[in-house]
């Protein structure tokens, strides 16, 4: 299922690249006009991707043997940069026997360098209107300001996502992964958007990660959720679309893929608001146990600080509390009243993504000692006279902080 194509690749190369170049190819370039010196001519607008102004100035003809990965894998050359002092100039040569793109039908293709370090480049040639098109818009270029370095930072952040998103589908085979999977890679995705790079296991960016989260946890989650929930349409899409085109044979078939699109979106949508609240305790260092079974079959989404402290009659109750998550409660929020015998007549918490309950609801719900948790920017959806009752993300990690006394 290769859904990235070849000028979102060129796109995503930059964005992940050292520096990177763009030109539309001349006729020199391709060939077509027959001249001695064959290669791409390279402008000095570019320079400091090959070479140092110092080797410049003190080189007549300077040269540098680079790995070139072409159309993102599909050829890769040992190719040269060289300098000439006297044409004041720089070329690219030596692509080898049966290179394709030295050739007349690209002419005013799109040509893409991408440093990746000092001897290794990716290149793209992207020769329809389209393609050529797209990279152009995704950093807000007009043919005019190509033959230039490309400034990276002038991509929008949704296009960032949607080649993030399109890069994650094209490697899945087979069924949806986990909602896990997909609740880690929406994370990620986030990251790399908030960082601006590919973030790594290493410790400096895990506490860079940290910060962000502990810093706004209400603007985090909401930024989570909506790109899971885009991640989840594109992949729908890039699984049932060509069947949606082609139609069904029988109102069956239909029913069928119809119920599979719609549970699957009910099952992810609670699943994927447990894995991100959970990355946000493990952020703060919060302890808890998930889903684990108080009495009989009750079983709350979350039990601070553990399950084992539940069970253990001499642990305080006043160090304990549990949390429901429920993507919409306004038809479901007694179903956690009796999650825990311990809590009996305590507050009881449940974190939701709704938006808006009525005044009648939330008085029962206050009645029943329910404290709704919401991320921040919801809440202004709820009955402004009970608002007050409401509270944030944020909030209740400092509650749960010092029920824990962490520092």
């Amino acid at each position: 299922m290769d859904v990235v194509d070849m000028a979102q690749k060129a796109v995503s190369a930059v964005i992940q690249g050292e520096m990177s170049f763009c030109k539309f190819m001349s006729a020199n370039d391709s060939g077509e006009s027959g001249a001695h010196q064959v290669g791409f001519l390279i402008s000095l607008h570019a320079k400091e991707m090959m070479f140092t102004d110092d080797e410049m100035r003190e080189n007549d003809i300077l040269k540098k043997t680079v790995k070139v990965n072409w159309q993102n894998g599909e050829i890769i050359t040992e190719s040269v940069f060289t300098w000439y002092k006297s044409k004041h100039e720089i070329r690219l040569t030596r692509f080898g026997r049966d290179f394709p793109f030295i050739d007349p039908k690209y002419t005013g293709a799109l040509f893409v360098l991408v440093r990746n370090g000092i001897q290794n480049f990716s290149a793209y040639i992207l020769n329809s209107d389209d393609d050529i098109q797209q990279f152009l818009d995704a950093f807000g270029m007009t043919p005019a300001e190509t033959n230039h370095l490309i400034n990276a930072s002038n991509i929008s952040d949704s296009f960032k996502e949607d080649i993030e998103i399109k890069n994650f589908i094209s490697q899945i085979h087979g069924d949806f992964p986990a909602s896990e999977v997909m609740s880690h890679e929406a994370r990620i995705i986030i990251y790399s958007l908030f960082f601006n790079k590919p973030l790594t296991d290493s410790q400096k960016d895990s506490e860079k990660i940290a910060h962000l989260i502990s810093s706004n946890p209400d603007k985090i989650l909401l930024q989570w959720t909506n790109t899971e929930f885009r991640l989840f349409r594109a992949l729908e899409d890039a699984k049932y679309g060509d069947q949606i085109k082609r139609g069904f044979s029988s109102v069956d078939e239909f029913i069928e893929v119809a119920n599979k699109v719609l549970n699957r979106r009910k099952s992810r949508a609670g699943k994927s608001l447990e894995h991100h609240l959970a990355a946000i305790f493990d952020s703060c260092k919060i302890k808890y146990t998930p889903q684990a079974v108080t009495e009989g079959n009750k079983r709350p989404d979350f039990i601070f600080p553990s399950i084992e402290d539940y069970h253990n009659a001499e642990f305080s109750i006043e160090h304990l509390c549990s949390l429901a998550a429920k993507t919409t409660c306004k038809d479901r929020w007694r179903q956690i009243l009796n999650e825990g015998n311990r809590f009996k007549g305590r507050n009881k918490y449940l974190c939701t993504l709704q938006q808006g309950i009525s005044s009648a609801q939330m008085d029962e719900m206050e009645a029943e000692k329910v404290i709704l948790v919401v991320p921040k920017p919801y809440i202004s959806s709820y009955p402004s006279d009970r608002q007050d009752r409401i509270w944030t993300i944020s909030k209740f990690i400092d509650f749960v902080k010092e029920m824990e006394d962490i520092k």
